[in-house]
């Protein structure tokens, strides 16, 4: 989707949140149930519209992957908005399924996309090492993993992996897509209730690297792997099939960042170039 919006429209952006467990993942799909065929068919109906519109989000997630705090963009015609802006919430939150909400719906600035604008994403990953098991109310949303795990470890082994890589190692590689990803946090905190959380924060992420990340440093953390091993996976620049791609549940997208609004249209021009990483030797 163009950032320029079409005369006589508006962009329009929402914030929602949705758990992932019967959802195949984000992206419309013609027979499985996601949550943008959810959405798309809810916004069509509630508005009377005489065609769909079409969802652009800031990050797709795959299938049994949650989220708190999506955003997505649609443009509709100046006069469906006015007619229906200020009853667009409430109109959804009684067509929607109960596991997706929006929680917002207001008009972008002028440049914004929802998924070229952003400079970061923030993934929580949860876990649980008790020996026995996760509390059965949180099972939706925490793996257990069944040796006791060593937080400082995995601190230890996420530091390299910090800044700007080719994250071959740690993605799916995708045709004509690069794996050069700029990696700003990668962290682990265990809470009063045992569960240990690590934040993830990017610019952007391929295909399953923070569930790769996760699964390296727990190898790590449970005795299995050395404290530069996952180092040593990122230099060799290449899938490691010791690299456990771990489950989706445990997995939440958070929160997207975006700049100030002057720098919106900036930002999406950059976000779409190819990245290289520089030669060796360079700056």
């Amino acid at each position: 989707m163009s950032d320029e919006v079409e005369p006589g429209h508006v962009r329009v952006r929402l914030d929602l949140s949705y758990d992932g467990k019967d959802f195949s993942g984000w992206a419309k799909q013609r027979v499985l149930r996601t949550v943008q065929g959810e959405l798309e068919s809810a916004l069509r109906t509630v508005m009377r519209l005489p065609e769909p519109v079409e969802l652009t989000v800031a990050g797709r997630t795959d299938a049994g992957v949650h989220a708190r705090g999506q955003v997505a963009q649609f443009d509709l015609a100046e006069e469906v908005w006015a007619e229906h802006h200020d009853k667009l919430l409430r109109r959804l939150a009684g067509r929607l399924p109960h596991d997706v909400r929006v929680w917002k719906v207001a008009e972008a600035p002028e440049g914004f996309n929802a998924r070229f604008s952003a400079i970061w994403r923030r993934y929580a990953y949860r876990v649980g090492d008790h020996q026995g098991g996760v509390d059965p109310l949180r099972r939706g949303h925490v793996l257990w993993h069944q040796w006791p795990l060593d937080v400082d470890a995995m601190n230890e082994a996420a530091a390299p992996l910090l800044g700007e890589h080719d994250f071959a190692a740690y993605c799916k590689k995708r045709e004509g897509a690069t794996t050069i990803r700029t990696l700003q946090q990668l962290s682990w905190e265990r809470a009063e209730d045992g569960i240990i959380t690590a934040t993830v924060r990017a610019d952007a992420f391929c295909h399953n690297m923070v569930r790769s990340l996760v699964g390296a440093l727990l190898h790590v953390g449970d005795g299995h792997r050395s404290t530069d091993w996952p180092g040593k996976v990122l230099a060799a620049g290449v899938r490691d099939s010791s690299v456990h791609v771990v489950k989706p549940h445990g997995l939440t997208l958070e929160e997207v960042g975006y700049p100030a609004d002057e720098l919106l249209a900036a930002r999406s021009k950059e976000a779409r170039n190819m990245r290289t990483l520089p030669a060796a030797g360079c700056c």
